[in-house]
């Protein structure tokens, strides 16, 4: 395995620089030379940054050299999904007609991370709208997958995932509404949080109008990386207040700590999926890994998954319909056209009275949920209940996209439910990669990423093996 500088974590090139042990200019040529020997065949970065790149290492060298503060991604490369505001650049959101919409300032997230010290190395490509499962879309292409080039890297944040697994720097930007993070990480072996509702502050100052209400209570903005420490040190980094934000909140990054054992919660109800039995081996092998760490697990039932992953179709299409639709209608292909009629022939969108009722019992199906929770802090469970799709899998017709969201239960209900949950690689199932689930307490991702960490330990770093593949 290349032992290149490009290779290594977030955590090891920050404490290098820190230590003067490498430059940030010599971190940024190997992350520029990863990204140009190998991007070309996944079109994982869609928008380069290697000029300005450049030019911030060497003022971040000056900055080491005489003795500045330095802030906890000083010198590390990291990439931003093309749906997020980067000042002076265009946020596409995959859509042909937004090519030269440029951002008038950076969102929160980006000015937090750029505030650490990190280097943007480019914009990652993310389907039109942000609105698939799978990462192509008619202005920027095709993102491959990198361990198999017909299985999709996932979505929306394929590309952020599709660069994280071959190197092109550490930390990668990507969001989620209803597993945006958490399919890629899937996908192409690497891991991810999505953050509890309210950890991060979200705004696009190129916004021409805010998004639905359901859409702000369930979006929200998160890494994806190779290792799960990096993850923590990104969210961290990425969780600092904006005012811009109404819904951000103050909370503490590290909780109380919670006696032991903590108790674990496994599930594999599927729901009446039919579950790919190597899915089903890898969320009992995460099991054993965490019973051996000292975890209580506990096999039960938990509330119900199906309930609210319905309702999340039922609410949120009707709201992606309203809000999405005409735009979707005006600037969108043939094929994410179709993709968003079949989201609405998949669940039964309500009316403006079914609304209304739908999220005053969206309190009472999160209020069980907390309430479960209380007694087990974690829950072990699929992410998708099949092994990775194809890359054009959800736009062959209505049986495939549903097909995909049934998998997906245990996605879709955290996001409804605004609650925090991890994917971690287990391996791989029918040949692809493959990951676990843990859901946790809101605002406690630490305990999440404890947890990822003990998989990791035992499973490796799945990108590794590609890298050795590759050699």
């Amino acid at each position: 395995m290349d032992s290149g500088l490009w290779s290594r974590s977030a955590v090891e090139l920050a404490a290098m620089i820190r230590a003067r042990e490498v430059s940030c200019v010599e971190v940024t040529e190997s992350v520029l030379e990863r990204i140009d020997a190998h991007n070309g065949r996944l079109n994982a970065i869609v928008s380069e940054c290697a000029g300005e790149a450049r030019r911030s290492a060497r003022e971040k060298d000056r900055q080491v050299v005489e003795g500045a503060e330095l802030g906890p991604l000083h010198g590390v490369p990291v990439t931003i999904k093309e749906n997020i505001d980067v000042a002076g650049q265009a946020t596409t959101n995959g859509l042909p007609a937004f090519a030269d919409l440029i951002a008038p300032d950076h969102s929160p997230v980006v000015r937090n991370l750029l505030d650490a010290g990190a280097i943007i190395v480019g914009r990652t490509n993310t389907p039109e709208l942000s609105m698939r499962a799978t990462t192509d879309n008619p202005l920027r292409g095709r993102t491959f997958n990198p361990w198999d080039a017909q299985a999709s890297p996932g979505g929306s944040s394929g590309g952020a995932s599709a660069a994280a697994a071959m190197g092109f720097g550490p930390i990668h930007h990507g969001n989620d509404i209803g597993g945006s993070l958490r399919y890629p990480s899937f996908a192409c072996g690497v891991a991810t949080v999505k953050p509890t509702f309210g950890r991060v502050p979200a705004f696009n100052p190129s916004a021409s109008a805010e998004r639905g209400l359901l859409a702000q209570l369930i979006s929200v903005q998160g890494a994806i990386c190779r290792e799960v420490r990096d993850v923590r040190l990104a969210t961290k980094v990425m969780s600092r207040g904006d005012p811009r934000d109404p819904w951000w909140v103050p909370a503490p990054f590290e909780g109380p700590p919670l006696d032991a054992p903590i108790r674990v919660a496994l599930t594999t109800e599927t729901y009446g999926y039919p579950a790919h039995p190597e899915i089903l081996a890898g969320v009992e092998r995460a099991a054993d890994q965490l019973v051996d760490a000292g975890y209580a697990v506990e096999r039960v039932e938990t509330p119900s998954a199906e309930r609210a992953a319905g309702a999340w179709f039922d609410v949120l299409a009707s709201e992606i319909l309203h809000f999405l639709g005409p735009m979707c209608r005006e600037h969108g292909s043939e094929t994410v056209q179709s993709i968003f009629d079949n989201y609405a022939r998949i669940g039964n969108p309500v009316d403006a009275a079914g609304y209304r009722e739908a999220i005053a019992a969206r309190t009472a199906l999160t209020r069980e949920w907390n309430v479960f929770l209380d007694r087990y802090p974690l829950v072990l469970c699929p992410f998708l209940m099949r092994p990775m799709y194809d890359w054009d899998y959800d736009a062959q017709g209505l049986g495939q996209l549903r097909d995909l969201f049934r998998s997906a239960i245990y996605s879709l209900t955290v996001n409804y439910l605004s609650l925090p949950a991890g994917v971690v690689p287990i391996g791989f199932a029918g040949g692809r990669p493959a990951g676990v689930q843990i859901i946790g307490r809101r605002f406690r991702e630490d305990l999440i990423l404890d947890a990822m960490e003990v998989v990791e330990a035992s499973v490796g770093v799945l990108a590794h093996t590609l890298w050795e593949r590759e050699a």
